[in-house]
């Protein structure tokens, strides 16, 4: 018996882990109560009856960001921040614009999958595959196009066009982060040492001294 209690056990959580990151809704919906003092992992729900529909709406992903910035890109997202009815639900969006030759940087989202579609323009896209192959998956991407960043993977967007870009992405979490590459090993607080950074980079004490000044 308590070997087909673990056997039980054992599959349900292989099945829960191949599930959506986020935790599915045991409800209709789950209204994020950003005023709880209740810690949990994402938010706690607010009385049903008390959720209006300005919960279920965000305004404001036709306007461009403010793209003139020394990457040259804006990233507009909606998450479960700007939309609370999106808590539990695991998903999210983000609107990115791009000038010409800009460029959403190296980066990963811990807690989702991208799926991002060109609305104008064209991008050369990719991500990079885990240890050891570190393998690069690239493609240009012109209007229309669809390309997938797999959880966890670094990847990025670059304005390869003669104008500037706007590009939607779908993401698998009410709240995926995201962590730049070059901001976190260069521009972390307190700083990583710089033998520690120079060393992984194989590169002069002075570069990175230099790297970390433009931060």
């Amino acid at each position: 018996m308590a070997a087909k209690f673990f056997l039980l056990a054992l599959l349900a959580l292989s099945f829960s882990r191949a599930r959506a990151s986020d935790p599915s809704q045991l409800q209709d919906f789950c209204v994020a109560d950003r005023t709880s003092q209740v810690f949990v992992n994402g938010f706690a729900c607010k009385d049903p009856k008390t959720a209006v529909v300005e919960d279920f709406h965000f305004s404001g992903l036709h306007m461009a960001g403010n793209a003139s910035n020394k990457q040259g890109s804006a990233v507009t997202a909606v998450n479960v921040a700007h939309i609370a009815g999106l808590n539990t639900l695991g998903i999210s969006l983000a609107r990115v614009d791009y000038v010409q030759y800009g460029q959403n940087p190296p980066h990963i989202h811990p807690r989702a999958s991208e799926i991002l579609t060109v609305v104008e323009g064209s991008l050369y896209v990719g991500f990079v595959t885990s240890n050891p192959d570190n393998k690069l998956f690239s493609k240009v991407l012109n209007k229309g196009d669809v390309f997938v960043f797999p959880q966890g993977l670094i990847h990025f967007q670059y304005n390869c066009g003669t104008k500037e870009a706007i590009a939607i992405a779908a993401l698998s979490s009410k709240n995926p982060g995201v962590i730049t590459i070059a901001n976190a090993v260069f521009a972390s607080k307190p700083s990583i040492s710089d033998d520690i950074v120079a060393k992984a980079f194989q590169v002069d004490k002075k570069i990175v001294e230099h790297i970390q000044a433009q931060f």
